[in-house]
């Protein structure tokens, strides 16, 4: 049986892409262990795969990423891998050089444009760190995949490399379990969001256009970086009935209050070529869930919500005419885009997009 190390620099519970790759090649006979790190707070995981979290000494910053790729380095080499897989730019470094010494396959999912984040184009710095790896390795990788048709054909172009997309997309749901929201919702509309609470993702303008809509709360699911930024805008707007926080959920919680809501939201700003050509997987959460979405003008999530019918594209991001387009769709309510959001949800899927997974990996280079 192949064994496959496969490592990221989270802590595994709330990573859906990982976790579905992992649970894919464990059903098709290769033997997983799945590599993170572990915070005070991470919660248990209980997955039918191996999993190893490190305690860092670091937990940010250069040294962070130093001490674990140097531990990553040495787990890798003690555990006899058959098949390495890396998992964004933070992990490539250690595996590369492991795949080296070993001799042994490696495969690189790129998530992201992780050089064209938010958080790095401002620092040109620490961007040409990674930009220096990236331009290092990725030209020398066989096997290459990513999220969307526009990483793929942007990392082809630069490094002729051959990046096969593997969207990722949900599980389908078969039986939908509602939950209830920790908070009394009196009947009102429901707009969700969920994910990181990072700059950029246009949570900051939906606190706004909640001051110009009535009956209706903003609920954001997930943590992040500007969770604290975002806490203080609600007190200062005076919206703490009308936005609410919960902390971030595993996959399944999630899946039982996604379905509550009457609009999903996707409002990421175009603050360079990670957003431009970002596809999010809340979309396609939402999709299964059956609501209707809303999203930003950017190329990959625009052509998703035209192609299937299953939501609006943002017109005007000034909070009060955004608010009279969100008035708009829950006026029409999730009947209207519900023949659409089957359509939709049973073509976009995990159970579809996983047989390009095995494809590939049955067929390494």
């Amino acid at each position: 049986m192949n064994r496959v190390i496969v490592s990221v620099t989270n802590d595994l519970v709330t990573d859906q892409r990982v976790h579905k790759i992992c649970s894919t090649l464990s059903q098709n006979n290769y033997e997983i262990i799945l590599i993170g790190r572990q915070f005070s707070n991470s919660k248990k995981l209980e997955r039918k795969y191996k999993t190893y979290r490190f305690k860092l000494l670091f937990n940010k910053g250069p040294f962070f990423y130093a001490e674990y790729n140097i531990r990553l380095l040495f787990k890798i080499l003690i555990s006899k891998p058959s098949i390495l897989l890396a998992n964004d730019l933070d992990t490539l470094l250690a595996n590369f050089l492991a795949s080296k010494i070993l001799r042994k396959k490696l495969v690189y999912d790129s998530h992201e444009l992780f050089t064209e984040v938010p958080e790095l184009i401002h620092r040109p710095f620490i961007q040409n760190i990674w930009l220096y790896i990236e331009k290092f390795i990725v030209p020398k990788l066989k096997n290459c995949v990513t999220v969307s048709n526009s990483i793929s054909e942007y990392y082809n172009s630069i490094y002729h490399t051959k990046f096969i997309v593997i969207r990722n997309l949900p599980f389908v749901i078969k039986k939908q379990r509602a939950n209830s929201f920790p908070f009394k919702t009196d009947n009102q509309k429901i707009i969700l969001y969920q994910g990181a609470i990072n700059k950029g993702r246009g949570l900051e303008l939906m606190i706004d256009t909640m001051i110009y809509l009535e009956d209706t709360i903003f609920v954001i699911i997930g943590n992040g970086d500007i969770e604290i930024s975002i806490k203080h805008k609600i007190a200062e707007k005076k919206l703490q009935k009308k936005v609410r926080l919960i902390d971030r959920l595993e996959p399944e919680e999630l899946k039982q209050l996604t379905p509550l809501a009457d609009i999903g939201i996707s409002l990421e700003e175009n603050l360079g070529l990670n957003y431009k050509y970002a596809l999010p997987n809340k979309l396609f959460d939402y999709i299964q869930a059956k609501i209707p979405i809303l999203v930003s003008d950017l190329y990959e999530m625009k052509n998703i919500t035209s192609k299937y019918k299953v939501g609006e594209v943002v017109e005007n991001r000034n909070p009060e005419l955004l608010a009279k387009q969100i008035q708009k769709i829950l006026e029409k309510g999730k009947i209207a885009y519900k023949i659409q959001l089957e359509i939709a949800a049973s073509e976009l899927n995990w159970e579809n997009e996983s047989k390009k997974l095995i494809e590939i990996y049955n067929k390494l280079g």
